[in-house]
């Protein structure tokens, strides 16, 4: 592996992700790297059976849901010191998280996606998906897979 000179670190505001965060910002200010931090809120559909959701009321979700997100990233990155050193940016996007998170490393040309993993296995992670998993397989650059 070359040394990344543009990190992503997708999260979901968990311990886990924040374990990954702490990696990338260790491998961003050791390569003297740029890191993107990125959240994804899944959208919601309007319309489910019978049942549609007003299109402003939608639109309202959207709009808090991504700016409560943005002060979330700022929250995220001030829980560590070390986040002063490095070149970091935030963005969130609406959608799906494996869709989003490949979108994203298409778009900011990233050589190093540094993602938590957490640990399911067999049926749960089967019932449930992986979004680790996913991207690990989607993507066009190396992956990092962090283990809580």
């Amino acid at each position: 592996m070359k040394a990344p000179q543009q990190i992503l670190v997708p999260t979901d505001f968990s311990q886990y992700a924040d374990k990954a965060l702490q990696e990338g910002l260790f491998l961003a200010k050791q390569f003297n790297a740029k890191l993107y931090l990125l959240h994804v809120v899944e959208d919601i559909q309007q319309c489910a059976a019978d049942y549609c959701i007003g299109a402003k009321f939608v639109e309202e979700y959207r709009t808090s849901a991504i700016k409560g997100s943005q002060q979330k990233l700022k929250s995220e990155l001030d829980k560590y010191p070390e986040a002063k050193d490095v070149q970091t940016t935030t963005n969130v996007r609406v959608g799906r998280p494996t869709e989003e998170i490949l979108k994203e490393e298409k778009d900011k040309n990233i050589d190093l996606i540094v993602i938590a993993s957490h640990g399911k296995t067999g049926f749960l992670q089967n019932l449930m998906g992986s979004v680790a998993e996913r991207v690990s397989r989607g993507a066009k650059c190396e992956v990092m897979l962090v283990k809580a």
